[in-house]
């Protein structure tokens, strides 16, 4: 179990999905940057946050709840709750019914071919549980681009993902390293691009490699 102080943000997952290097960037470096990119997206989220909260019948819509798992180690802030009545779930204050919580999870773009939206979510799903003792078992993605929702099952190996994301992401965090760039086409689309130098630092990783090798073929010739 994780102390309070040692509780990371939840949207760090998905940083270190996407790069490890901009995760370490952002989360242990405190650097940042915005494009056009981080920039919608943000906008995005504070509409979302900033907007009430919303009764209609059989579901209640909580906008902005703070979140936190002393097991997975994380910390953050729900876009949306979902409360949809049910025969089985949680007490809501000033309701007599029993509530089965839906995490929303809101994204300026297209859903992405890997799990990193969905990790995101399911960590989310998981710290509810922690906090409010119940099981939840699906949440949504919606896509600002096509506007359109992406159910997601919160199955047993996404959790595992999960649990071994947030593992991983402590240990980045532990180690205070920054690993080395690994350029690809996805580094153009990153807001840190001209901060992180992928192709530069890459290149050097590659020439750092050279040397050593030469010397050591050298070492080996003088020796023999």
């Amino acid at each position: 179990m994780y102390t309070d102080e040692d509780l990371l943000p939840i949207s760090a997952l998905q940083h270190l999905l996407f790069c490890e290097r901009q995760c370490a960037l952002i989360h242990i470096e405190g650097l940042w940057a915005e494009n056009y990119l981080t920039a919608q997206g943000r906008s995005l989220h504070e509409k979302t946050h900033n907007a009430e909260t919303e009764n209609r019948p059989g579901v209640r819509i909580v906008r902005g709840l703070r979140l936190y798992s002393r097991r997975l180690g994380l910390t953050g802030q729900t876009d949306v709750v979902e409360f949809y009545q049910s025969q089985t779930g949680i007490e809501l204050a000033g309701a007599n019914s029993l509530w089965r919580p839906y995490p929303v999870e809101y994204k300026r773009g297209r859903t992405k071919p890997d799990n990193c939206d969905r990790v995101q979510l399911c960590a989310q799903a998981m710290c509810l549980e922690e906090m409010l003792e119940c099981e939840v078992l699906q949440g949504a993605l919606f896509y600002g681009r096509p506007r359109r929702r992406e159910q997601v099952e919160i199955t047993g190996q996404l959790r595992i993902q999960t649990e071994q994301t947030a593992a991983q992401l402590h240990q980045l965090y532990e180690s205070e390293q920054t690993p080395k760039a690994k350029y690809s086409k996805k580094c153009k689309s990153c807001s840190l691009y001209i901060q992180c130098m992928p192709k530069i630092t890459s290149v050097k990783k590659d020439i750092e490699h050279y040397l050593t090798k030469a010397r050591e073929e050298s070492d080996f010739e003088t020796v023999t």
